[in-house]
């Protein structure tokens, strides 16, 4: 256990070292820190700090402190990595019969799901959408009121609470409000008849404002541990507050939509996406690792009405992002021959058990036997639900104008109230 604390405590510090001060990952970091030793829950004022009496919750905090950093910046940047882009497809589509072209669909197609349909060769689909995301809550927990203990390392005879100052905590309270705003731009090329590529590229600002006040509650008098005074005038509390923004290219993707059939009974297409590490991982404008997306689309047409499922997979990289089952159901319908509803039910199921682990519960013995929580987080599998609604409006002879909401159902990761979409979609 000292050993693991040790080495999450060194890459703490790593991670904190001026040379990277001015990157959004360590900006959190820096909610975490108080006093003047450069390290998390420094102790500065505590009796014989000098002789690391004033690190003695270091090990708690470099542990929790990571765990939830990780929580939180890979959160952020997973959103910004895998938010949901435009349809590879839309406005109307044609397939061609005897070198005619003929209409596949009425209505301007989905949002955010996919139809069967393809564009028709040597058609182009062009946009540019701007999506507005305030983060509210982690795992249900608002972040703007999230609460951690720190607890005493033990350092005495076995059994936390033996000498009688390891029954002291510290609790933090957290504010922390984390705004997205993702400008997509894309293009698809119908290089077949029944073939669809094409890139998005997202430019992503990240920013981040929150404070942070951390309170000693000692077990006896006079105080042992505190951040600056005297044992018999402490100063029992400290805060802290940090800010920044970053602005720059996102997660670059690869689409690729193949059609089997576009009837309108029954439509299949398979889609690939790739998503390349191109954004900053440290000023949180990417995941910092490749992602992959398979789905199996189908789609039917009864008149205007034009339903949707797609089913897939989600493979992501690196060591604390999990897997997805992904699932959409939806329908877009033709109101009239300017006007497109599209809604959908956005679903991302976890893969097996959640590669971050939350710090657990710690048990005192002396004087008595009780627990303290290190954290009010859950932990759970980040299952997500999304009910997305919009409309498609075309102009004549001009650009046709998205809107949308996209509202989440589930309290699974990092989650918003509502996400606002709009944009333009050129179909020629």
């Amino acid at each position: 256990m000292r050993r693991r604390a040790v080495l999450a405590l060194a890459g703490l510090v790593l991670w904190a070292s001026p040379a990277r001060a001015q990157n959004l990952r360590n900006r959190i970091s820096d909610l975490f820190t108080f006093g003047n030793c450069g390290q998390p829950l420094c102790l500065d004022g505590s009796v014989n700090a000098a002789n690391g009496h004033g690190n003695h919750f270091i090990p708690a905090a470099a542990s929790g402190n990571f765990a939830v950093i990780s929580f939180l910046t890979d959160a952020v940047a997973v959103n910004a990595s895998n938010f949901p882009l435009s349809a590879t497809s839309s406005g109307v589509t044609f397939k061609f019969v005897g070198g005619v072209p003929v209409k596949t669909s009425n209505s301007s197609g989905p949002i955010f799901g996919e139809r069967a349909q393809t564009l028709g060769k040597g058609r182009f689909l062009m946009g540019a959408n701007l999506s507005g995301i305030r983060f509210k809550t982690l795992r249900g927990v608002p972040i703007d009121n999230i609460s951690l203990n720190f607890t005493h390392e033990d350092v005495g005879n076995p059994g936390l609470g033996d000498p009688i100052y390891e029954n002291d905590v510290i609790n933090l309270r957290m504010s922390l409000y984390v705004d997205l705003l993702v400008s997509s731009f894309f293009v698809t090329y119908g290089l077949l008849d029944k073939v669809d590529i094409g890139v998005a590229l997202p430019v992503v600002n990240t920013s981040i404002q929150g404070r942070s006040t951390a309170q000693i509650n000692p077990f006896g008098t006079p105080a042992f541990h505190f951040f600056g005074g005297t044992p018999t005038d402490p100063i029992l509390r400290a805060s802290t507050a940090t800010f920044g923004s970053a602005t720059g290219i996102g997660d670059l993707a690869a689409r690729m939509k193949i059609a089997f059939s576009t009837a309108d009974a029954f439509g299949f297409a398979v889609l690939g996406d790739v998503r390349f590490p191109t954004g900053n991982e440290d000023q949180l404008l990417g995941a910092g690792s490749y992602s992959f997306r398979a789905m199996a689309i189908m789609s039917s047409r009864f008149g205007a009405f034009s339903p949707h499922l797609n089913a897939g997979y989600l493979w992501r990289g690196g060591n604390l992002a999990n897997d997805a089952v992904l699932i959409t159901g939806g329908f877009d319908q033709a109101l009239n021959d300017w006007a497109t509803i599209a809604g959908d039910l956005l679903t991302e199921w976890q893969v097996g058990a959640s590669k971050l682990k939350l710090p657990g519960p710690v048990t005192y013995t002396i004087p008595y036997k009780r627990v303290i929580y290190p954290t009010d987080i859950p932990s759970q599998k980040d299952n997500r639900a999304d009910a997305s609604l919009g409309f498609k409006f075309r102009t004549g002879g001009g650009p046709t104008i998205v809107t949308n909401a996209l509202i989440p159902l589930m309290h699974g990761g990092l989650e918003p109230n509502v996400v606002w979409t709009t944009g333009l979609e050129f179909n020629f």
